[in-house]
C-alpha cells in the first residue's frame, strides 16, 4: 500500500536530527570551551545526511526504531569522544578505536576522567525510555495505525530526503575541503565538526599509504641528512671530537621512565617537606636537563619507551607499537647488543598492554619481565609497587653482573600513575589542609613516593657493586595534571612557583648521573625525548654517525641550538626551541608563543617561521622513514 511505502519521513526524523545536533553542539562546547556559530552548519551537515539516508532506504515500519538506535549509538560515540578527550586532551578519530582494548587496563584512570555532564548525551535516550513506559501503562499496548499518507505529502516527504542527502553531503564534502589547508588538528575538528572531521581524519590516512611506505629508505635518509645538515645545532667545527664523548665507554646503563612525571616537583618543598629529595641530590651530582619537553603521541607511555630508544617521531595517529611492533627498528638496544651489551625493560604490567609484547623485539631487547615476575603488593591497578619493580630488576642485573656481561635495562614505573591514589601505607608526606581530597595533593603524593622508591634502588646497586659502574638516567614519559583538573593557579599557590598549563605541563625532567663527575651540572639546552638516544650514546662512545645510525633528536651535551616538535597533546607544527613554545593556529601566522624563561606570551613571532617549517619537513620525513623499515 502506498502510506507503507518507505519515502515516509514522520516526525522522529526530525526529532532525532535535531536531538543528535544539539549533542554535536554540546561535544563542541566540551572540546572548544565555545560554540563558534559560523561553523555550527558543520555539525548538522553529516547529520542530515545520515538521517536521509536512513529515511531513503529504511522500510517505513522500521524507521523509528532505527532513528533511535541510530542515535543511541551516536550518543555512545560522543560520550566515549568526550571522555577521551578528557583523558588525553586531543580530539580522537576513528583510528582511536584500535586502542579498545587498552582502556580496561586503566579503567580506574579512565573512569577518573568521566565529567557529569558528559551523562547529559543519554538524557532524551533515558526521557523517551521513560516517556514510553508511561504512555504504555496509562493506555496500554498500542495498536499499530495505518496512516493515509497524501500524494502531496509523500512529495514534500521526498523532498526533505533528497535536501538532507544532497544538501548535508554538499555541506560536509565542503567542511573536509576546508580542513585540509589546515595543520592544527584541533582547528581542522572546529571548522569541519566532529563527523566530518573522522572523515577527513580517513581521508588522510589513506593518502599516507597506512603504514607501509614506498621508496627507498637510503634516498630518505639523504633527505634528512640534508635537512639537518642546513640547521645550525652547533656552532662547533665539522669533526670537532664531541665533549664527554666515550667517557662511560662499557659501563651499564639503566634508564627509569617515571610515569607522569613533570619538572616542576624538583627542588620544591611542601609545609617544609622537600618533595623529590633522591632525585634533587641525583640532579646535583650529574648531568640536569630543566628544559626538556614531552614528545608522545597517541602511545603515551608507550610512545615514550619507543622514542628514547629510536629518536623517532611518534606518527600521532596510532600508538607506535600497535602500528610498528611488526619491525626491525633501529635502537639502543641493538647499538648495545653489537656491543657485547644485554638488554632487558621491566615493568610491572602485563606485557600485552599497548602491545609492549610486540615493540620489545622491535626495539631488539634480549628480554622482558612482566606482571608476573614481581611479587604484588597490590599498590594500584597495575599490580607491584616501584619498590618491587626495583627489587627485581636489581636481582637480574646483578646476575648479569657477575658473569662480566655488561647490560643496558629499562625501567618503567607505575606507581604515579592518574589519578594517582596509592595505598596509606606508602605515603611519606602530609598534605595541608589545602591540598587533602584534591589531584594536586594525591599527585605530589605519588611524585614524592616515586622519588623515595628510586633512592631504594640506588641501595639496591650500592649493595650489589652496581653503583660504580652503572650510568643511571632517568626522565619523565609524560604530564600528570590537566589544567581543567589543577588550574595552574593552584600550583603556584601551593608551591610559591610560576606555573604555565603548557610549558609547564609538558616539561619532563632528564637526569643523566654518571660515575666519576667531578662535579653536577645544570645544562639548559632545551631538548625531548628524541634527544636521550643521542646524547646517551655519546656518553658511551658510540658514534651513531659512524653507525649509520639515523636518529631525529641530538645529543644535549654538543649543541647549542635545537628544535623539537611535538604533535598529538598540541598542534602538528608546534614545538620548542631556545627561546620559546610555539603552537599553530590555523598555520603560522595566526599562531601563539610564549616564553620558556617568562612564561609570558611572545608578540613578534616572524623570526620563528624558519623552525616551524623546518619542524614540519623534519616530522615529515620521520614518518617517511619510520614506514619504510623492514618488517620482522
Amino acid at each position: 500500500m502506498n502510506e507503507n511505502k518507505p519515502v515516509r519521513v514522520g516526525g522522529h526524523f526530525y526529532i532525532v536530527a535535531g536531538l543528535v545536533w544539539l549533542k554535536l553542539l554540546l561535544l563542541r562546547g566540551l572540546f572548544f570551551d565555545r560554540i563558534a556559530w559560523e561553523w555550527i552548519a558543520a555539525d548538522l551537515a553529516p547529520v542530515l545526511l545520515l538521517m536521509g539516508i536512513l529515511a531513503l532506504v529504511i522500510p517505513a515500519r522500521m524507521k523509528t526504531g532505527v532513528y533511535w538506535a541510530f542515535n543511541g549509538l551516536l550518543s555512545l560515540l560522543l560520550f566515549a569522544a568526550s571522555v577521551y578527550f578528557n583523558h588525553f586532551g586531543s580530539v580522537p578519530t576513528y583510528l582511536a578505536f584500535y586502542e579498545l582494548n587498552q582502556v580496561f587496563q586503566v579503567k580506574e584512570s579512565v573512569e577518573s576522567t568521566i565529567q557529569s555532564i558528559d551523562y547529559l548525551f543519554f538524557a532524551d535516550l533515558v526521557i523517551a525510555g521513560f516517556y514510553r513506559l508511561f504512555r504504555r501503562w496509562k493506555r496500554g499496548p498500542a495498536l499499530p495505525l495505518r496512516r493515509y499518507v497524501s500524494p502531496g505529502a509523500r512529495r514534500v516527504q521526498w523532498i526533505v530526503i533528497l535536501v538532507s542527502i544532497i544538501g548535508g553531503g554538499a555541506l560536509s564534502a565542503y567542511s573536509v575541503h576546508a580542513a585540509r589547508g589546515v595543520t592544527n588538528e584541533l582547528v581542522q575538528a572546529e571548522s569541519a565538526g566532529f563527523l566530518n572531521y573522522e572523515v577527513f581524519a580517513a581521508m588522510k590516512s589513506q593518502e599516507d599509504n597506512g603504514l607501509i611506505g614506498t621508496g627507498d629508505i637510503r634516498e630518505t635518509i639523504a633527505k634528512v641528512d640534508a635537512l639537518e645538515a642546513a640547521y645550525p645545532y652547533s656552532s662547533k667545527p665539522a669533526g670537532t671530537v664531541p665533549e664527554y664523548f666515550g667517557s662511560q665507554k662499557n659501563k651499564n646503563v639503566i634508564v627509569i621512565q617515571m610515569e607522569a612525571f613533570q619538572n616542576f616537583p624538583l627542588h620544591q618543598s611542601l609545609d617544609g617537606q622537600e618533595l623529590t629529595p633522591v632525585l634533587n641530590r641525583l640532579a646535583g651530582e650529574g648531568f640536569y636537563f630543566p628544559h626538556v619537553y614531552q614528545q608522545i603521541g597517541a602511545g603515551n607511555t608507550s610512545d615514550a619507551e619507543f622514542m628514547s630508544n629510536t629518536s623517532i617521531y611518534p606518527i600521532a595517529t596510532l600508538a607506535m607499537s600497535t602500528g610498528f611492533g611488526d619491525r626491525v627498528l633501529p635502537s639502543l638496544p641493538r647499538l648495545l647488543r653489537d656491543k657485547g651489551y644485554e638488554a632487558y625493560t621491566f615493568h610491572v604490567n602485563k606485557v600485552g598492554f599497548w602491545n609492549r609484547n610486540e615493540l620489545y623485539p622491535a626495539l631488539g631487547f634480549n628480554g622482558y619481565y612482566e606482571k608476573g615476575d614481581f611479587k604484588n603488593d597490590h599498590f594500584n591497578a597495575f599490580g607491584a609497587s616501584d619498590e618491587q619493580l626495583y627489587k627485581t630488576a636489581v636481582e637480574k642485573l646483578a646476575v648479569l653482573q657477575s658473569k662480566g656481561t655488561p647490560f643496558y635495562a629499562q625501567l618503567v614505573t607505575a606507581s604515579s600513575h592518574h589519578p594517582f591514589k596509592i595505598p596509606n601505607a606508602f605515603k611519606r608526606i602530609t598534605l595541608p589542609d589545602s591540598l587533602q581530597n584534591t589531584m594536586l595533593g594525591d599527585y605530589l603524593t605519588a611524585i614524592n613516593y616515586t622519588d623515595y622508591a628510586i633512592g631504594t634502588l640506588i641501595d639496591g646497586l650500592k649493595q650489589n657493586g652496581l653503583w660504580d659502574h652503572t650510568v643511571l638516567v632517568l626522565y619523565g614519559d609524560h604530564f600528570g595534571l590537566q589544567p581543567k583538573d589543577v588550574p595552574p593557579e593552584q600550583v603556584e599557590e601551593a608551591l610559591g612557583i610560576p606555573y604555565d598549563s603548557r610549558i609547564s605541563r609538558f616539561n619532563i625532567p632528564l637526569i643523566i648521573h654518571v660515575p666519576g663527575l667531578a662535579q653536577g651540572q645544570v645544562v639548559k639546552q632545551t631538548g625531548g625525548q628524541l634527544d636521550i638516544l643521542p646524547t646517551l650514546a655519546n656518553l658511551l662512545g658510540v658514534s651513531l654517525k659512524q653507525e649509520g645510525f639515523t636518529a631525529f633528536g641530538h645529543d644535549l651535551l654538543n649543541i647549542d641550538r635545537n628544535v623539537v616538535g611535538m604533535r598529538y597533546y598540541s598542534p602538528t607544527g608546534s614545538f620548542f626551541n631556545n627561546e620559546i613554545m610555539f603552537v599553530p593556529g590555523k598555520g603560522f601566522a595566526d599562531g601563539e608563543a610564549v616564553s620558556l624563561d617568562t612564561l609570558q606570551p611572545v608578540a613578534d613571532i616572524h623570526k620563528y617561521q624558519s623552525d616551524y617549517e623546518y619542524i614540519l619537513k623534519l616530522m615529515g620525513l620521520s614518518d617517511e622513514y619510520v614506514k619504510l623499515l623492514p618488517q620482522r
